[in-house]
């Protein structure tokens, strides 16, 4: 069983950093340490050389520059960043070939919030090729001839296998959601729109949305504190009423395969008989209509956001990502044009299909099963795919184990903009989940 940095979850961990009791420099001996030992095998951070010596170098300074009573929330915390995400003095090559230079820019907001809240930045973690769909070599902590998903793959295995407490991915349709199932962490993505992506490469700019990695919710409140637009810190005042969830009954459920069919129902079934209300609510009769929409918006976009690259550096595109370029490029103005109405209207008619049903959260599975046995594929995105298209906030929890003990998760989707008391209803489930006799174990990298 693998733990997390000295056995303490993130919260534990930046609790123990602010108060004075650890110090960054310990905090980035363990980060290293643990990268050191795993990572030759696990493959979540882009080599760098020197990453010790540049991180003792910035926790020095830290710990210089506070006093206790000032230490912001994150104080000596290491993190690892996607590496589609601009960060100062790391270089982003975007799982890539092209010249980094060529990919450069400034550093990110999700980056400089990182940096005011203290936080320490590990490295960059490995993503498929322009957070498309070509793997990068990413292995699943868990077992390692499974993918661990993407295109967030190493920052969901980064923490999954105790290297850093928090790191940082994106979603276009299920990149963070789907790789936090397969490693078995919680993972987030909030509404669309709530973190800002300038200094993120885009993949499909309608979609796009940072998201963050942890062990437990209270550590995404933690983070999202510091990363997500007007957060509003929920403080309890006594017992709030369980959430009504909803089962989207229909196509959409029945892409799931039949293993995660069968944990979803237990699932289900251990959250009434803890009291929660569970509705089935049939709902997207249209969804492979959904799913073409989306790609049409998906391809075309990719398509206009590589012109220029493609154009200079088209021969040294893996496959996978020119195919997705390639086809967007047959995607006109027009076809687009039709597919944002079409989307549009699907996101006003599924929230009156959940204010009709008087539900409070959507719960589905969070992949199609575990991680496919297979390192050429991230595996399916298709249970993330209609949340992703209507910007709605999302998490996944870890929810026991499959026949070949990997990981499964419980995908909670909210109302776009409630993504507090998406987090807040998440943390009650979080506590069923966690008691049921499969409920967590750590990563193993064999």
């Amino acid at each position: 069983m693998t733990t997390l940095l000295g056995y303490r979850s993130l919260v534990q961990e930046a609790a123990a950093l602010r108060a004075g009791a650890d110090d960054p420099v310990a905090a980035v001996h363990r980060s290293c340490d643990r990268i050191d030992a795993v990572d030759p095998r696990v493959q979540a951070f882009v080599p760098e050389a020197g990453r010790r010596t540049r991180l003792l170098e910035a926790a020095r300074a830290a710990a210089g520059a506070r006093e206790a009573a000032g230490r912001p929330a994150l104080y000596g915390v290491p993190v690892g960043i996607k590496d589609i995400v601009h960060a100062e003095g790391l270089p982003t090559r975007a799982g890539s070939a092209l010249p980094p230079e060529v990919l450069g820019g400034r550093q990110a907001t999700v980056v400089d919030r990182l940096c005011a809240a203290g936080a320490l930045i590990a490295g960059k973690t490995v993503t498929a090729e322009f957070a498309v769909t070509a793997p990068g070599p990413t292995r699943n902590p868990h077992h390692l001839a499974h993918t661990p998903g993407g295109s967030s793959s190493g920052s969901a295995a980064a923490v999954a296998a105790g290297m850093v407490p928090l790191a940082i991915g994106t979603q276009t349709v299920g990149s963070m959601i789907r790789p936090a199932a397969y490693c078995g962490v919680v993972g987030f993505k909030p509404t669309y729109g709530r973190i800002p992506v300038d200094g993120v490469i885009p993949n499909a700019a309608s979609f796009d949305t940072l998201g963050c990695y942890v062990t437990d919710v209270a550590g995404i409140a933690l983070a999202a504190s510091v990363l997500v637009d007007g957060w509003r810190t929920q403080q309890p005042a006594g017992p709030s009423p369980r959430p009504v969830l909803g089962v989207p009954v229909g196509p959409y459920l029945e892409r799931a395969g039949d293993e995660a069919l069968v944990a979803f129902t237990a699932q289900r079934e251990l959250l009434r008989a803890a009291g929660y209300a569970v509705q089935e609510v049939p709902v997207m009769d249209d969804f492979e209509q959904i799913v073409a929409q989306l790609f049409t918006m998906n391809r075309y976009e990719v398509a206009r956001a590589h012109a220029d690259w493609f154009a200079r550096f088209g021969d040294v595109y893996r496959p996978q990502t020119t195919a997705a370029i390639r086809q967007g490029h047959t995607i006109g103005d027009t076809d687009y044009a039709a597919a944002r109405q079409r989307r549009k209207a699907f996101r006003a008619r599924l929230a009156t299909d959940r204010a009709a049903a008087g539900i409070d959260l959507w719960i589905a599975p969070s992949a199609t099963g575990p991680a496919p046995a297979d390192l050429t594929t991230t595996g399916s995105s298709i249970m993330c795919l209609p949340w992703s298209n209507a910007g709605l906030p999302a998490v996944t929890l870890p929810a026991g184990h499959a026949a070949n003990g990997l990981p499964l998760g419980l995908q909670l989707v909210g109302n776009f903009g409630a993504d507090e008391e998406l987090l807040t209803a998440a943390a009650g489930i979080e506590d069923v989940l966690n008691a049921a006799p499969n409920a967590r174990a750590g990563s193993r990298t064999s």
